[in-house]
């Protein structure tokens, strides 16, 4: 044991990562979190025997799960049952007009040739690429603490940046290959929760391609807070203490060097060094006395944050058909959607729409008979927020949704929720309401991300999808090994 004490904020994906990385190496660990339960955008409710994933439900990168567990000499199926989905996802492009995307490669491969001639063989030279920058990628880049650029100054690294694409866009580098619009918009589909559009997105994110087509889509049986209660038994079994209901409301710092962290109630609580999983801005502007903060109130106004969303949690009285887990509605333009997203932000006019109905594979999440539906539109940060436009855009995406799917939804929904940009910020001290985080645009990587180091603090560190590595939930999982390294390398 070192003695020392870590005072984790926030037990997401990131949080818990980097107190159970602490706690296996010797330190005690707190976790603070200020809601009731574990998971942060990951959390779980139940509702007259429906049971929601109210973030987080696509489940990619299979080989960063299992690494995070094999670090600490355990293995996935210790904590939950993985199955993959076959088919991975369905994309809806209109009325009776969808591909059922196989979880079988050679499969994957003839769907494409039949849509566009030639398009298999130019899948697998696209993929090759595509595999070199997941393997460099996830497996290199996004382990470092971009805190300098002597980190990427060995030669073959960056040899490896240059093959990576940095500098093409996502949509210039699909568009080498492919030029069925079909096949362009589901290669272009993994990058849009990234925070910018393909023309903007590296196409370094073509790896996320690799992560679709090759790794595949996964489920955890019982649903994704499954991964969380794994990860919370884990850590507790190395010695982390966690406690819930407990709002953070300061970080006492004396001297340049965080003493302790003050709760609502106001009680203390000692810390020898601190770790913020919460929300980076709220941390740095809420929690922190001024002269303490590493970023300008116009640093955070000009960053480029990924989409907030429009959610909807629906308990339906019957089974739906024509639906699959994971369903992409791709009848509208993506055009002014991404317009209203990323250009002259707004409520979009015509929304593109995310629909998962986890029922269809895990009977264990809704009544037998009933259905679960977890609905989103991805939105605008910053957007005016209101009851009335939430129903608005319900009764908009569900006129589709029952057109395009043949039948009447509706009049079967025995419980909805709805959750958006007040909820994200009421939730999770959220900026701006995002959902995602940081967008991954090139002025917005590495060492130009919101540093995971304080610069004023001596021992406060940032972990989460506002600082390295970036958003979704494997680079969470990394960011809090990464974050968990610094500080043994500077506080052992």
């Amino acid at each position: 044991m070192t003695g020392k004490h870590v005072v984790v904020i926030g037990s997401g994906f990131a949080g818990i990562s980097a107190a159970t990385h602490l706690a296996a190496s010797g330190y005690q660990v707190t976790v603070v979190e200020k809601n009731s339960t574990p998971g942060g955008r990951a959390r779980k409710f139940e509702t007259g025997g429906f049971v929601f994933d109210m973030g987080p439900s696509w489940y990619w990168m299979p080989d960063v799960f299992d690494q995070y567990f094999e670090s600490f000499g355990k293995k996935v199926s210790d904590y939950y049952d993985l199955i993959r989905l076959d088919p991975s996802y369905a994309v809806i492009y209109g009325k009776d007009d969808t591909l059922a995307i196989p979880a079988d490669l050679g499969a994957f491969r003839e769907m494409i040739e039949g849509l566009e001639s030639g398009a298999g063989k130019r899948l697998d030279a696209f993929l090759f690429q595509a595999a070199y920058k997941y393997q460099v990628g996830i497996h290199d880049l996004v382990h470092k603490p971009s805190r300098s650029l002597m980190e990427f100054a060995r030669i073959s690294l960056l040899r490896d940046l240059f093959r990576m694409d940095i500098f093409q866009s996502m949509s210039k580098h699909v568009r080498k290959f492919f030029k069925e619009d079909k096949i362009i918009r589901l290669m272009e589909f993994p990058v849009l929760f990234l925070g910018e559009t393909a023309e903007n997105i590296p196409a370094l994110y073509s790896l996320m391609n690799y992560a679709d087509i090759a790794l595949g889509t996964w489920y955890p049986m019982g649903g994704m807070h499954k991964i969380i209660e794994g990860m919370v038994a884990l850590a507790t079994e190395k010695g982390v203490t966690f406690r819930f209901s407990s709002p953070v409301t300061q970080i006492n710092v004396v001297n340049g060097k965080a003493q302790s962290v003050t709760f609502g109630n106001g009680e203390t609580l000692h810390a020898d060094v601190v770790v913020a999983g919460a929300d980076y801005h709220h941390v740095d502007t809420q929690l922190l006395a001024p002269s303490y903060r590493n970023y300008s109130d116009n640093y955070w106004n000009t960053r480029v944050m990924a989409p907030s969303s429009l959610l909807f949690y629906l308990g339906v009285d019957k089974k739906l058909k024509n639906l699959l887990h994971h369903n992409l509605f791709f009848d509208e333009p993506l055009g002014p959607h991404a317009d209203a997203i990323y250009t002259r932000p707004r409520w979009p006019e015509k929304p593109l729409f995310y629909v998962s109905a986890p029922s269809v594979t895990d009977p264990s999440v809704a009544p037998e008979g009933k259905e679960n539906l977890f609905i989103l539109v991805p939105l605008a940060p910053g957007l005016t927020d209101t009851e009335a436009l939430r129903e608005q855009y319900y009764h908009i995406i569900m006129d589709r949704l029952e057109k395009l799917s043949g039948q009447e939804i509706r009049s079967h929904v025995v419980y909805k929720r709805s959750y958006a940009h007040k909820d994200f910020m009421s939730d999770y001290h959220a900026f701006k309401g995002n959902a995602y985080g940081l967008a991954n645009t090139l002025t917005q990587t590495a060492i130009l991300k919101p540093s995971l180091k304080s610069k004023k603090v001596s021992n406060l560190y940032y972990t989460g999808q506002l600082t390295v590595p970036g958003p979704g939930v494997p680079p969470s999982l990394i960011s809090g090994g990464v974050v968990a390294k610094e500080i043994q390398k500077e506080h052992q």
